[in-house]
């Protein structure tokens, strides 16, 4: 098992240990739209993808009808 140099009450203090530095307000809903879009841009080509697959696999048998 690890050890942990763990001293008084430093692990149930309320400030933060690491200093988090300021982003730019729009990062992460910029990073969120972008892979809502690359999602949506992915089912559309497999959608796609699925109807020329079944056109090919069935198309001879719907036209000879």
């Amino acid at each position: 098992m690890s050890q942990h140099n763990i001293v008084g009450s430093e692990a149930f203090d309320r400030s933060p240990f690491v200093i988090i530095r300021s982003v730019r307000t729009g990062g992460m809903r910029r990073r969120q739209t972008r892979t809502a879009f690359a999602f949506i841009a992915g089912a559309a080509a497999a959608v796609i993808g699925g109807i020329v697959a079944a056109v090919v696999a069935f198309g001879p048998g719907l036209a000879g009808g």
